[in-house]
């Protein structure tokens, strides 16, 4: 029971420390502590050392001598994830048209109807979550559980960078638009057009996102 409750701690402080590492509340070059994140987070060092273990194989911190540093996401890194990002987007997309479910296909209209609604209230913090739930169940119903894990996870290593894009209304306004054709696309059942505005839009979104992140990253 014991084991159960620090694994629980463990996988709150891992969560949190994961978000502020890659939302930009913590930047590259910081300098983590066990003893300050224990204090900060209310919970024993037990499993803030677990949680930073963790952090360290998924390459966000390193350990320099006694120092735990935040590597975050660089430059290079976000080339790669986007570059990944193109390459698989697109066919999770034609696997979802061939697997989505009307109840799905219903839940994503509503999705991105109220995307629309966020942008022409220039809400960007709305506008995100509406842009990763789109994404999400597009993942959820593309039958792959290695698709959903894989994009699901590149996608949480871009949550500062797409914040960033949507934070232009301009752009905003055109992905809620290329989010429009690839549901219709998905609801007429067309997996090849569908998977071409899956690319099509990725692509928009990593010549946003490379031009709203700064080059020193």
């Amino acid at each position: 029971m014991e084991e159960s409750k620090v694994t629980s701690l463990a996988d709150i402080v891992y969560e949190r420390v994961e978000r502020d590492i890659l939302s930009g509340a913590y930047q590259r070059g910081d300098a983590l502590t066990e003893l300050k994140l224990s204090e900060q987070l209310q919970v024993s060092r037990t499993p803030v050392r677990e949680a930073l273990r963790r952090l360290e194989q998924d390459d966000l911190v390193e350990s320099r001598g006694k120092s735990i540093v935040v590597v975050g996401t660089t430059r290079r890194d976000l080339l790669d994830i986007l570059e990944i990002r193109l390459r698989l987007e697109g066919l999770a997309t034609a696997m979802c048209c061939r697997n989505i479910t009307k109840d799905q296909l219903m839940a994503l209209d509503e999705n991105v109807t109220l995307q629309e609604f966020y942008v022409s209230r220039s809400l960007p913090d709305r506008v995100l979550e509406a842009d990763s739930r789109f994404h999400a169940a597009i993942y959820a119903a593309c039958g792959s559980r290695v698709f959903e894990k894989q994009l699901t996870g590149l996608m949480k290593r871009l949550m500062r960078h797409r914040r960033l894009s949507v934070s232009d209304n301009q752009r905003a306004q055109k992905s809620t638009a290329e989010h429009r054709a690839i549901f219709e696309a998905l609801a007429a059942g067309d997996a090849v057009r569908a998977e071409a505005m899956a690319i099509r839009h990725v692509e928009r979104a990593r010549t946003n996102i490379l031009a709203a992140t700064p080059q020193e990253e």
